[in-house]
């Protein structure tokens, strides 16, 4: 194995198509005027393809051995990250041993931290940590959760993100998470449309399945401890991603203020060890959500499990498919799985990267279990037309 060195570094980038799952047609639910930061301005509230969501597109990164095994990752980011693999990273991979991958992926960081610590730079910092491990379950033939300590269960149970959380529960889902519509620039009206929606959802559902509202970043505190408070006779179960990232403040004060048995949640739009370290030494959140094609990869979401679990604290990354899959079986402190609805209307189980992956598991009765294909076990459509960097 140590003889085995990377021979090749490929990024590309996937623009339209709905090959990115930011990037969907404006009758999709996903941009159905969904709360953000930007609603506050009345031109931008309808959709958040409005505001430029789906401009960066797909990053694909390839990495192939000197044997001709390919490891391969997506994530978002498109062009821009591409191009940063291309000309930056790879200069960290390219002649390495495969196996280093704590090395490289300190060299990457530390390389890049002078323009990136988070957003765009981890995204692509976060891609070709994933397509590393992927190599490595290949050279290895093994599935990439035996490598980092194997299934500690035998299946992942999932909720599901959607607007049609009365479908999810048919489909055997253990919860449904809505996105929340209105924000406070739509004022005392829109507080009321949300919790109209969350009790006639409840009514739907019964007592039992969890509802969970989605805020996506939208609110200020008041608002968020205003709509907790309104939602807690319907049985919301949490609160997700209230406020902006950045506040660790407000977060620490809403979780001290939050209805008793409510959640809070967050961490999405967090990243690398730090940035959670910050979210768990103050308070922030009972459940962490880190982005395994964003927060830093897999070799970081291992170092920010650890933290919250020496804490007490859940992790439950976002989507990500079998990427966050492989790390959440092999976590005793993530018990389930996020699992997002890509049909536009929410009525079907389909794959979150459809068209771009092929082999992509879905759940099955809201349950998967994991193959035992080498790598994350997925392979790129040929079919999909994949950009490369201009010169």
């Amino acid at each position: 194995m140590a003889s085995i060195k990377i021979r090749h570094v490929r990024a590309f980038y996937v623009q339209g198509g709905g090959a990115d799952y930011h990037d969907q047609s404006r009758d999709h639910w996903i941009d159905d005027h969904i709360a953000t930061p930007m609603a506050k301005y009345p031109a931008y509230r309808a959709s958040r393809q409005s505001f430029g969501l789906n401009v960066l597109g797909t990053l694909v990164v390839e990495i192939e051995a000197e044997n001709g095994v390919i490891g391969f990752a997506v994530s978002t980011g498109g062009e821009p990250a591409a191009w940063i693999v291309q000309r930056h990273l790879a200069r960290f991979l390219v002649g390495a041993d495969p196996t280093e991958i704590e090395r490289i992926w300190d060299q990457m960081f530390l390389s890049s931290v002078f323009y990136g610590r988070k957003g765009l730079v981890l995204n692509a910092i976060s891609c070709v940590d994933l397509a590393l491990w992927d190599l490595l379950g290949k050279l290895r033939d093994m599935p990439v959760y035996q490598l980092i300590g194997g299934a500690v269960r035998d299946e992942i149970r999932f909720y599901a993100t959607g607007a049609r959380p009365d479908l999810a529960q048919k489909f055997g889902f253990i919860g449904g998470k809505l996105p929340l519509h209105h924000g406070p620039a739509e004022g005392e009206e829109g507080l009321r449309k949300n919790i109209e929606l969350l009790a006639s959802m409840r009514d739907r559902v019964g007592p039992d399945f969890w509802l969970m509202y989605d805020c996506w970043m939208s609110l200020d505190l008041n608002y968020a401890q205003r709509l907790s408070h309104a939602a807690t006779k319907h049985g919301l179960k949490w609160i997700e991603e209230a406020l902006l990232p950045d506040d660790y403040w407000g977060y620490a004060d809403l979780r001290r203020h939050i209805p008793p048995g409510m959640l809070v949640t967050t961490g999405e739009h967090e990243a690398t060890r730090w940035g959670f370290r910050m979210l768990l030494e103050m308070g922030c959140a009972d459940i962490l959500q880190p982005d395994v094609g964003w927060c830093g990869g897999l070799t970081e979401l291992l170092k920010i499990s650890a933290l919250a679990d020496a804490r007490g604290v859940l992790v439950v990354p976002h989507g990500s498919s079998v990427y966050s899959y492989h790390f959440t079986i092999t976590r005793h402190n993530s018990p389930f799985a996020e699992f997002l609805m890509m049909a536009p209307k929410a009525d079907a189980v389909i794959p979150m990267f459809f068209p771009l992956l092929l082999d992509e598991p879905i759940p099955e009765n809201g349950r998967l279990r994991l193959s035992n294909a080498p790598g994350f076990g997925v392979r790129l459509n040929p079919e999909c037309k994949l950009n490369a960097v201009s010169s």
